[in-house]
């Protein structure tokens, strides 16, 4: 059973026991009932305590239903909350560590409450494209006022109980116990307490009969609706939260629970919803390596090092230092060491300055970073992370000097974002301990990492970055080896796209604006600006020799001739102001694409929204096809996580293959056949990958 139950003295306790987070699945749900009807019955108990085991009281449904009959099953939570309010009986809700989504709305179906300190509350229903579907809405502004609550729902982020505890006139919590450790002691007496209060039958509070109501009324609303609608990028939930916690104010409860409930039903058949949903499962199958069992013995990782103090070394570093771990970072100047040192320091004084860290923190985490010019002193580190030039001269260097410099059993990782990692591997006596860590830039912000998993990577290796990823606060994907791995092999064919729409008649910003206005972060040209054009021109270089065969649009080599690196030479594709980052367009640009348009006899054409953002989108689909066919993306939902988290890919649309499933991957294919069509484009390109073919012709998905 998920829910135990047990009486102590005249008070019943049911013990929510759904391991990991105690999700409200059918069998709890049925416990909780099932406790209820026993504690009832039994003329020895006066009151009730529902409490949760291990590390949460409740983090909410289980996510393992989603999508199952078992979701809905009687008694669904809407039931149980209606047995937990209609009890003869007073039920007290203790909670602790974790009290989220259907498990506040639990606990605020109970008569009484009290909570451990520290304990995270919050309806993140939000994040899934959702409103809180058992109540959240009606009651949480009833107990906390219509202001905390409706930022509360709105934002989906956690607050500690202790600030809930302490806001004028709250009911939320009843009584605050004195520590996590105590409070079921303080709950059996707490219990105990009400118990013998309402022992002579008289009437049991409830949250539902509370007065719910903004002295503004509908100008609130409205000015809750114009700061949200800027915020909220495309998603339809944020607003309906704020209609849904208008109606507790203006609508009797029972009215307001059923319009609460309408919304929920027609938000979960939404494509931003299922977007949304189908990302925050991704990130949690992410985790999951096919044949690494998930009790792989882990190495300890207490100290890191990093080679190279530039943007991405500092960076990198950073995620330790935050993590409390201490780092040993290396360069090969003293000049460099103290730019690279500065800069780190500069990063953190603006989170200062910001309120975002306090100056103790900065002081603690600067204390844990240890700068040095000698590899030796690097030795005893349990991870070194090498971010130096994308060179594979260089990056030979740097690995046989840590070969002879570290000790055995270290994790020797490199940044690489394209070179090929077996070969790196190579230029060691120990391939087993060598992985990829592929950060994104600026590395302490970016969440996403990519795990590149070599030839001869060992297993408890893997295990051990993945879950130091956690540790670090990044979702981690795993990647095989290939040029570019998942992000940048599948970017390559996106950008190639945009050449061609210029060639064929586009400007920069029009490609720019189709594609933000999709919902991508920003569009290839500005994304090139940012990255520096120069990357891009080297790899073109590197395929020239390599690939002579692949055909690109010229426009992007004859840009990089003319020293337009992006925006840290002020000129790229567009131009920029010093110490501003807006994209201005720039009518030399324009020139040269059109006379190169010109040269290579080129009549321009009008070319829709529509086209340019299938086009970058599906050479996406397929690349992402063909990298699944070939193992080195593990599954579908992978690639997704990818372009979520590492290259701005809207989340409403929950990824390209995602999105290339909910479009139907029979029209993506047709769409691919016209553009094999165009003689400007790269007709090879666009034959569909067999996997591709093969699930649009089955009427399958990828997902």
């Amino acid at each position: 059973m998920t829910a135990e139950y047990k009486v102590h003295g005249s008070v019943a306790v049911i013990t929510l026991n759904n391991p990991p987070v105690n999700g409200l699945g059918y069998e709890t749900r049925k416990g909780i009932t099932d406790g209820l009807e026993r504690a009832n019955a039994d003329a020895a108990v006066k009151a009730i305590v529902i409490t949760g085991a291990g590390k949460a009281f409740s983090g909410g449904a289980d996510i393992r239903e989603f999508g199952t009959p078992k979701a809905l099953q009687e008694p669904n939570l809407l039931s149980v909350i209606l047995a937990v309010e209609r009890s003869d009986k007073p039920v007290v809700a203790a909670v602790h560590s974790v009290c989220m989504g259907g498990g506040l709305e639990l606990a605020l179906g109970c008569h009484y409450r009290i909570a451990a300190p520290g304990c995270n509350v919050a309806l993140p229903e939000v994040k899934l494209g959702l409103i809180p579907g058992a109540g959240g809405t009606q009651r949480l502004p009833r107990v906390l006022g219509v202001e905390p609550a409706l930022n509360m729902i709105v934002s989906g982020e956690p607050v500690k109980s202790e600030m809930l505890a302490q806001l004028p006139g709250q009911k939320l919590f009843d009584k605050l116990a004195a520590s996590p450790e105590t409070l079921a002691a303080e709950a059996l007496a707490f219990a105990t307490e009400v118990g013998a209060r309402h022992a002579d039958g008289s009437p049991l509070p409830l949250v539902r009969n509370l007065p719910c109501k903004h002295p503004q009324g509908a100008a609130y609303f409205q000015f809750a609706r114009n700061m949200v609608k800027g915020m909220a990028k495309g998603l339809p939930a944020p607003l309906k939260c704020i209609d849904a916690v208008e109606a507790a104010t203006t609508r009797k409860f029972d009215d307001g629970m059923r319009f609460e409930r309408e919304i929920f039903i027609n938000l979960m058949w939404t494509p931003e919803s299922r977007a949304l949903r189908h990302l925050f499962q991704s990130e949690r199958a992410a985790s999951k390596i096919g044949d690494v069992p998930a009790d792989t013995p882990l190495r300890p990782i207490r100290s890191v090092a990093v080679i190279g103090a530039g943007t991405m070394g500092g960076g990198i570093s950073m995620n330790f230092l935050n993590a409390g771990i201490p780092v040993k970072i290396l360069e090969m100047k003293q000049e460099a060491l103290d730019r690279g040192i500065a800069t780190i320091r500069k990063n953190y004084e603006a989170q200062v300055k910001k309120g975002k860290l306090k100056q103790e923190k900065y002081e603690q985490r600067m204390a844990l970073l240890s700068p040095t010019l000698d590899y030796a002193d690097l030795r005893d580190a349990d991870l070194v992370i090498e971010a130096v030039f994308e060179d594979i001269g260089v990056k030979e260097a740097v690995f046989r000097k840590l070969d002879e410099t570290m000790k055995p059993g270290a994790i020797l990782a490199s940044n690489t974002s394209t070179l090929d990692l077996n070969k790196i591997a190579s230029f060691t006596q120990r391939p087993q301990d060598v992985v990829g860590l592929h950060f994104f830039s600026p590395a302490n912000v970016m969440k996403l990492l990519e795990i590149v998993r070599g030839e001869k990577t060992a297993k408890d290796v893997l295990a051990t970055v993945m879950a130091m990823s956690k540790t670090i606060r990044k979702t981690a994907v795993v990647a095989g080896v290939c040029d570019g791995f998942i992000g940048n092999r599948m970017i390559e064919q996106y950008v190639r796209q945009a050449g061609f729409l210029l060639d064929e008649g586009c400007t920069p910003a029009q490609v720019d604006k189709a594609i933000e206005k999709f919902g991508f972060a920003m569009g290839p040209f500005r994304m090139g600006d940012l990255a520096g054009n120069d990357i891009g021109w080297a790899i073109r270089k590197r395929r020239a020799v390599e690939h002579p065969d692949m055909k690109y649009s010229k426009t992007a080599d004859l840009l990089c001739e003319r020293g337009r690196f992006g925006q840290k030479t002020g000129a790229g594709w567009y131009d920029y102001v010093p110490g501003k980052r807006d994209a201005i367009p720039n009518a030399e640009v324009v020139k040269m694409i059109e006379d190169y348009r010109a040269s290579i006899g080129i009549t321009p054409r009008k070319i829709s929204d529509e086209e340019i953002v299938q086009r970058l989108v599906f050479a996406l689909v397929n690349e992402g096809a063909r990298l699944l066919e070939e193992g080195i993306a593990q599954r579908a939902s992978d690639i997704d996580v990818v372009y979520i988290f590492g290259y701005g890919f809207p989340v409403s649309r929950g990824g390209p293959m995602f999105y290339a499933d909910e479009t139907g991957l029979f029209n993506v294919v047709q769409a691919m056949k016209r553009f094999a069509r165009n003689p400007h484009d790269d007709a090879a390109f666009w034959q569909p990958a067999p996997l591709l073919a093969r699930l649009a012709a089955e009427g399958k998905t990828f997902n």
